[in-house]
């Protein structure tokens, strides 16, 4: 009777260390993915404020007024010459 207890004890104590093991391995995982989420959630924030000066720029010089002033410019240029 006094060995069943022992294999119990044995089994209850392995049990809960596995338990705790996955547990803190869970916990690791865990914090390591949101690190990366975070980390992603950044660089997509200054990726959109990139793509959103970049389109600020493109229409600045496909705007109708832009391109005429190029143009007076442009002419200007070929006069003087």
């Amino acid at each position: 009777m006094c060995k069943i207890s022992q294999f119990r004890f044995l089994f209850v104590a392995f049990c809960f260390t596995g338990i705790l093991i996955l547990a803190v391995y869970l916990r690791t995982a865990n914090n390591r993915i949101f690190y990366e989420l975070c980390t992603y959630r950044a660089q997509l924030n200054r990726l959109k404020q990139e793509l959103g000066a970049r389109q600020l720029q493109l229409e600045g010089q496909i705007n109708p007024a832009a391109v005429y002033e190029r143009l007076d410019n442009v002419d200007s240029d070929n006069q003087e010459s």
